[in-house]
C-alpha cells in the first residue's frame, strides 16, 4: 500500500503493517504498554533488492545497540533511515525473529481455524505475509531490527534478553531518508522467556519530516556520514 498521511492506528498484539513510504517521513511507534516488541524491516521502494543490512549497519557504527542518531543502512552502503527518537537507548538488532515452531513450543498451539484473529502469530509468518503483499517473497528476508527490546551478550557470547526494558509509553521514530518499504511485525522477541503470549498494542504514527542533510545532527559519527552522502549521490543521479 501506498502510505497517504498523516497516519495513525495501533497495531494489535500480533499484529503487522506494511506501506510504501516517500523520503522525508517520520515513522513513530509507541508502546501502549510495558513488554513491547516490534520487528521492523526496510526495503529501498524503487529496488528492493537494496534492503537493510544490519551487520553492516552496526559494524560500520561500532555498536551491538541501536538508539538516537544511529543510521539504518542498506547492503549498497546507504542510509534507509535515521532513528531520531528514542527514549529506551537500547533496540536490538541482533535476537531475530519467531517462528511457527517456537510459537507453539512456548505459548501453546493455536490455529487461526480454531481461534480465528486470536491465534498466536509469529514474526517469520507475518513478516513473509507483508513481503508477499510487496512483491517479495520469503527468500528476501533479512534480520529485522526489534524495536522496544534489549538484549545483552556476556563474556562468554551468552545472549540475555532483558524483560523489563519496554515501559508503557515508550517511544521510538525514524525519518526515511530515501523511498522505503517499511514492514512491521508487532510479535514477540525470540528471547522473551514469558510463558504467556504477549499481546501488546503499539500505536503508529507517520507524518511529514525534512529530508537528511549534510549538517544534520543525525549524522555526527564519521561513518553514518558516508552512508548519508552515498545517499545523496544516489538522490542526485534521479533529479
Amino acid at each position: 500500500m501506498i502510505c497517504d498521511l498523516p497516519i495513525s492506528t495501533t497495531l494489535p498484539g500480533g499484529g503487522k503493517w506494511s506501506a510504501r513510504v516517500s523520503k522525508g517521513k517520520v515513522l513513530r511507534l509507541t508502546a501502549l504498554d510495558y513488554g513491547a516488541n516490534v520487528a521492523l524491516w526496510l526495503y529501498r521502494a524503487d529496488h528492493p533488492a537494496e534492503r537493510l543490512n544490519v551487520p553492516d549497519t552496526l559494524k560500520a557504527q561500532h555498536t551491538a545497540r541501536l538508539t538516537r542518531y544511529h543510521v539504518l543502512m542498506s547492503d549498497e552502503g546507504r542510509a534507509l533511515a535515521t532513528i531520531t527518537e528514542d527514549s529506551l537507548g537500547w533496540h536490538d538488532p541482533l535476537g531475530g525473529i519467531t517462528t511457527r515452531e517456537q510459537i507453539d513450543m512456548q505459548y501453546g498451539s493455536t490455529s487461526f481455524q480454531e481461534q480465528r484473529n486470536e491465534w498466536f502469530k509469529s514474526g517469520y509468518e507475518n513478516a513473509v505475509i507483508e513481503f508477499v503483499r510487496n512483491g517479495l517473497d520469503a527468500r528476501d528476508l533479512v534480520p529485522p531490527v526489534n524495536v522496544f527490546s534489549k538484549v545483552w551478550c556476556d563474556e562468554a557470547g551468552g545472549m540475555h534478553f532483558d524483560v523489563d526494558h519496554c515501559v508503557q509509553g515508550a517511544q521510538f521514530a525514524i525519518r526515511t531518508e530515501m523511498d522505503v518499504i517499511v514492514i512491521l511485525s508487532n510479535t514477540p522477541h525470540p528471547l522473551d522467556s514469558r510463558t504467556e503470549y504477549p499481546a501488546v498494542p503499539v500505536r503508529l504514527d507517520v507524518e511529514v519530516s525534512h529530508p537528511i542533510g549534510r549538517l544534520d545532527a543525525g549524522i555526527l559519527l564519521p561513518e553514518s556520514s558516508r552512508a548519508v552522502e552515498n545517499t545523496l549521490a544516489l538522490a542526485a543521479l534521479y533529479r
